[in-house]
């Protein structure tokens, strides 16, 4: 292996402390308390384990943090309502709906309904808006994390190329704006992508989220390239369950200059951006700097 191994989680733990730093001195000069609230709807086991780590971290930093746990046949009017709620409380700088939702429930309309200011997971239409036409907003973490991480391998990224593999909403489009606004040349593929390997190899930063378990090989890859794997797919293999990114690892790193691991690449950004993210909103909020190195 040639590739250096992009840390996550030794750079997430950064971001914490960082975040830590940022939370201490609001309280201490300003006698302000960034406050996350998560809302749980049903008893999806990853959603809870998910909202149980959140939590954690919450506190950790010093934040405060604010949970609701709602019956999965809690009915849109109570969800909105309490939305409504946590849009009007000072203390609630963060509002994260934890998705999937029951089937009953309409996504959509349910983040929609969150305030912008406070949409930590950078998903209301308005903060889409914002994103894409190159203003403030709050930014969906996973792309932030791995913006992060690109800043610090590469310090600038203007003039780059970069292929982003992946068109979702949550990650794909996101990504590909936050590196156009670094001023990247930016391709935006997919698994339909006519000749997809000769379009990875034109990237100096490669960023596959894909979702399909090692769908990047080695032979996709150019020479030194930054490899970004946001996949997490659990496959089963010589009868173990492991898990894997998009990208297969091996072949990748005997090529590339730079690759994230999975697990412990970008997974860890995650939770550290929603952090960042509750911090931006918290200071925005109260007309006070944003935390330097935090933010797109």
């Amino acid at each position: 292996m040639t590739a250096k191994v992009i840390d996550g989680k030794a750079f997430a733990a950064n971001v914490r402390a960082q975040v830590a730093e940022h939370v201490a001195r609001l309280r201490e000069e300003n006698g302000l308390q960034p406050g996350l609230a998560v809302v749980l709807v049903g008893e999806d086991p990853a959603s809870k384990v998910y909202v149980k780590n959140k939590h954690a971290s919450t506190v950790e930093v010093g934040m405060a943090s604010f949970e609701h746990r709602l019956d999965a046949s809690t009915g849109e009017a109570e969800l909105l309502a309490l939305i409504d709620q946590l849009n009007a409380d000072p203390k609630v700088h963060g509002i994260l709906v934890q998705l999937p939702l029951p089937g009953h429930l309409n996504s959509e309309l349910v983040i929609n309904r969150i305030a912008p200011a406070k949409d930590v997971d950078g998903f209301h239409i308005s903060n889409v808006g914002l994103l894409g036409t190159g203003q403030k907003s709050m930014v969906p973490c996973t792309p932030l994390g791995c913006l992060m991480m690109l800043r610090d391998h590469h310090g600038k990224l203007a003039g780059l190329n970069a292929v982003v593999v992946g068109r979702s909403n949550i990650v794909g489009k996101p990504m590909a704006q936050l590196l156009l606004g670094d001023s990247c040349t930016v391709t935006i593929a997919h698994s339909r992508t006519k000749d997809l390997a000769a379009v990875c190899r034109g990237a100096d930063i490669l960023v596959a989220a894909v979702g399909r378990p090692e769908m990047i090989t080695g032979e996709m890859v150019r020479p030194g390239a930054t490899v970004i794997d946001v996949g997490i797919n659990r496959i089963e293999r010589d009868g173990k369950a492991k898990l894997v990114g998009d990208v297969h690892f091996e072949s990748a790193a005997a090529v590339a200059g730079a690759i994230t691991p999975v697990p412990g690449g970008v997974g860890p950004m995650t939770i550290a951006c929603l952090l960042a993210n509750t911090l931006t909103a918290c200071c925005r909020a109260n007309g006070l700097a944003e935390p330097e190195g935090l933010t797109a």
